[in-house]
């Protein structure tokens, strides 16, 4: 890549998840010292306002304009910078021209979308434009699929170091979460809802497993999302389905065919929610499993999903307290089992509240990541990546270092 006049951008900053990441590249990186980063969007006086919000430290902190619907705008944006890390959801409807500038002028870029059809949309409209410009184009870089996707990577790279080879089966299970869901993804949810129900070809690609896998890698042993409650023995828990499997077991696929299958042909992955033990574990599993059903059938009709909009999910731009994203958390085990038998265990753990204080640390140390990264290889410079596919290792000591997340070893099963 030629040399851009900044490392980072924040596109979107003056929405709520923006200024977040802004806050926390602030906090670790300061300005114009070891990155070279700056604030975006199109209105100057907000983005004025959140910099004075941020305090003196910021005050040399540049402040770029652009439109998401101005290709132009966009395109003189993208070739300043490495990478641009954009907050600017729902992506189906502010996405598409900025990941196009990105493709076309060689900028790295993450997201944080979790829209299986427009990111399916995106990589065959821009894969093959990416690959030649050399950008790394990474979705999915917050709570929605970083703990999955670089979950599976450390588990994989643990097992290959222990036994040999890779795991055959990974099941991840939330254990425990304080904190709601962003406003962001929840548009997010909705605007796939509504896509679904307009086309039958978006509703079909929603119910493939392997449907962000490439065209010609795109099949494996999983057949479907896991449905209803059931006993995990892998997990050794009464486990309900993941509202954001959906999302997450696509990209980890989609990461174990771009790596050449590093995690084998036959590699099984699902998630799941941990409801407990015994008859009260069952219990909660049926109950948790049922309003999962429930919400899934509103947010599928109109007037529900208005209600649905309006009275139980926050809007886009709205978020908790400070106090509230510090006392939030959550606690994520994966376990694994090789074609011998062998039982691997990791737990992965974030402080903060996943959908906007550990997201935004996510995003931001993706970001900074990619601005560190050199092509894979020659003949394939960039294209469509995955969290894991593109920065693994790199990525997983930044989110240890600097966006306190734990990924470990629980327990070997030999």
């Amino acid at each position: 890549m030629a040399e851009r006049e900044f490392d980072v951008v924040v596109w979107g900053a003056s929405g709520f998840t923006g200024r977040l990441v802004a806050e926390h590249l602030l906090t670790v990186y300061g300005v114009d010292a070891s990155l070279k980063w700056a604030i975006a969007g199109r209105d100057e006086e907000k983005l004025k306002h959140i910099r004075t919000d941020m305090g003196r430290k910021a005050k040399a902190l540049p402040i770029l304009l652009a439109d998401s619907f101005d290709a132009e705008s966009l395109a003189t944006l993208v070739q300043r910078t490495r990478v641009i890390a954009t907050t600017v959801g729902p992506y189906t409807q502010y996405g598409n021209e900025l990941i196009a500038a990105c493709a076309r002028h060689g900028t790295h870029y993450c997201d944080l979308a979790g829209e299986v059809p427009w990111i399916r949309r995106m990589i065959d409209a821009h894969n093959g434009v990416a690959k030649r410009s050399g950008a790394f184009i990474v979705n999915c870089c917050g709570f929605d699929s970083i703990p999955s996707d670089i979950g599976v990577w450390f588990m994989q790279r643990e097992a290959q170091a222990r036994f040999g080879k890779p795991l055959q089966k990974i099941h991840f299970c939330l254990r425990a979460a304080s904190g709601g869901m962003s406003g962001g993804t929840a548009a997010s949810l909705f605007e796939v809802a509504e896509q679904a129900r307009k086309d039958r070809r978006c509703a079909k690609l929603l119910m493939n497993p392997y449907g962000l896998n490439p065209r010609n890698k795109a099949d494996g042993i999983d057949r479907r999302d896991a449905l209803g409650f059931r006993r995990d023995e892998l997990l050794g828990v009464w486990v309900a389905p993941f509202l954001m499997a959906s999302i997450n077991t696509r990209i980890v696929r989609r990461s174990n065919a771009l790596l050449g299958h590093a995690y084998g042909e036959d590699f099984s992955y699902n998630e799941y929610t941990a409801t407990g033990n015994g008859a009260s574990g069952m219990a909660k599993a049926a109950a948790m499993s049922g309003a999962m059903a429930g919400l899934m059938m509103s947010a599928a009709f109109a007037p529900t999903r208005a209600a649905l909009r309006r009275f139980v999910f926050p809007a886009p731009g709205d978020g908790p307290t400070p106090e509230e994203r510090e006392a939030g958390f959550f606690k994520i085990e994966l376990a694994g089992i090789d074609d011998e038998g062998r039982i691997l265990r990791g737990r992965v753990d974030g402080k903060r509240d996943p959908g906007y204080g550990c997201t935004s640390r996510m995003l931001g140390e993706s970001a900074v990541c990619l601005a560190n990264l050199t092509p894979r290889r020659d003949d394939e410079p960039g294209g469509f990546l995955t969290p894991a596919a593109a920065m693994g290792d790199a990525l997983l000591e930044r989110l240890r270092r600097n966006a306190e997340m734990t990924f470990e070893v629980m327990d070997v099963i030999e």
